[in-house]
């Protein structure tokens, strides 16, 4: 068994969502010690339980990401946990879609604030405590890398986050600590229906349909699979990866590679 000491440990915000607990999950089975933050509820419980009923060690954190001070909060738990932290993954997001001249202040400050302004603060609070080898991967979007017809506020966000990804891949290499980001197209989570019920016009299928006819493979496309993500997600946080740092790293079914 792995003494505790020497464990590596993670922590995964938004881990109770569909990427984030599958990142976990992935992160938990590869050996590592897993703080899962997110909002209280029943899926950060469950979540947690699931890892631990697999012989893992597992930690809930309540984080509320848009707030600077529960950032630093979250980070406090896992050192008062582990007495380290090695890895960090990014993974809360929020989506709002629609016509910019529709949107309200309130979507604006949500999606920049969970999306941007939360793991910048995150990763802030965290630097101090990550040593040569740590890793840090924040989940970004296709949406950060080309333009979505509708989702102007959205793509700010995560355009925002992989610049900040290679900023800090630059500041933080040469003390060995690799940033990098995941840029996935659309994954069958949670957040996928919410967007289909709220955005769908009361034809949640036929929304979903319209997203995968914007996909290469035409009549054989589907939505990604969080396990697909976690798999990426986990190599970026393994030594394996060393050579890779300030990444943007499609995982989109060849969404972004042109037209």
């Amino acid at each position: 068994m792995t003494d505790q000491r020497t464990r590596r440990v993670a922590l995964v915000a938004g881990g109770a969502g569909g990427m984030g607990a599958a990142i976990a999950t992935r992160l938990s089975a590869d050996g590592y010690a897993v703080a899962v933050a997110d909002l209280p509820s029943e899926r950060l419980t469950a979540t947690v339980e699931a890892i631990r009923a697999k012989g893992g060690e597992a930690l809930a954190v309540s984080l509320d990401i848009r707030q600077v001070a529960a950032c630093a909060s979250a980070v406090e738990a896992v050192l008062a946990w582990r007495g380290r932290l090695d890895v960090l993954v990014n993974s809360a997001g929020v989506w709002r879609e629609g016509d910019s001249v529709t949107m309200t202040e309130a979507d604006w400050d949500i999606v920049m604030d969970v999306n941007l302004k939360g793991a910048f603060f995150l990763i802030q609070a965290a630097i101090p405590h990550l040593g040569a080898g740590a890793s840090i991967v924040s989940i970004a979007s296709d949406a950060g890398l080309v333009g979505n017809n509708g989702a102007a506020i959205y793509c700010a966000s995560k355009g925002g986050l992989v610049l900040l990804t290679k900023a800090l891949a630059l500041e933080l290499a040469p003390r060995q600590i690799r940033v990098n980001a995941v840029c996935p197209g659309d994954v069958a989570t949670p957040m996928i229906e919410f967007q289909a019920e709220r955005y769908g016009g009361g034809d949640p299928d036929g929304y979903k349909a319209k997203l995968l006819s914007n996909y290469p493979q035409q009549g054989a496309a589907r939505f990604i699979r969080p396990e697909e993500i976690a798999r990426m997600v986990a190599y970026l946080c393994e030594p394996e990866g060393a050579p890779i740092t300030g990444a943007a790293l499609s995982i989109d079914f060849g969404v972004t590679a042109g037209y």
